[in-house]
C-alpha cells in the first residue's frame, strides 16, 4: 500500500467535466501543487453522497486557506457516473471528479476493496490523502465501514 513519502504513480485517469470526460495524467493533476485526494467506494452510495463528498464541499474555503490548491474525488466508476454524481451533488468546478473505471489507479496504490460478494466488484477503500508536488504528505485510510479519518474535517486537522 502507498505510504507517506511515496510518489503517486504516473498514470492516466478520466476527469468528469461539464463538456464530458477528459483524459488527465496524474503528473498534470499532482505536479507542482498541493492536492487533497479523497476516494469513495462508489458514487451515489449512501455515506459517499450524504457525508463524504458534502464534507469536502462545505470545507473548500478552509482547505484552500491552509494551502490546498485543488480537491479531487475519485471512485472506481466511469466518468459518466462521476459526472452525473457531480451534477446531482452540485459540485460544479469546485472539486475535480476523477473516474478510475477499471480500478488501475486504485490497485497501483494498493487501496482496493473487494466487494464482489456484495455484488459491487472491486472498488476503492475510503481514504483521503494530501499530495504535495506528486508525493504523499498525509494518508488516512478508513477502517471497514468507518467514516472518521477521511472526512474533510480530519484532513483540515492534519494540515
Amino acid at each position: 500500500m502507498i505510504k507517506v513519502g511515496d510518489t503517486i504513480p504516473a498514470m492516466k485517469l478520466m476527469q468528469a467535466t461539464a463538456e464530458g470526460p477528459r483524459e488527465v495524467s496524474t503528473d498534470e493533476l499532482f505536479g507542482g501543487k498541493t492536492v487533497v485526494l479523497f476516494a469513495v467506494p462508489g458514487a451515489f452510495t449512501p455515506t459517499c453522497s450524504a457525508k463524504h463528498l458534502p464534507s469536502f464541499l462545505s470545507n473548500i474555503d478552509p482547505l484552500k486557506a491552509k494551502g490546498v490548491d485543488a480537491i479531487a474525488c475519485i471512485a472506481v466508476n466511469d466518468a459518466f457516473v462521476m459526472g452525473a454524481w457531480a451534477k446531482d451533488q452540485q459540485v460544479g468546478d469546485r472539486i475535480i471528479m476523477l473516474a478510475d473505471g477499471s480500478g488501475a489507479f486504485t490497485k497501483a496504490l494498493g487501496l482496493e476493496l473487494d466487494l464482489v460478494a456484495r455484488g459491487l466488484g472491486v472498488r476503492s477503500q475510503r481514504y483521503a490523502m494530501v499530495v504535495k508536488d506528486g508525493k504523499v504528505a498525509h494518508l488516512a485510510v478508513e477502517a471497514p465501514g468507518g467514516f472518521e479519518v477521511s472526512k474533510a474535517e480530519a484532513v483540515l486537522a492534519a494540515l
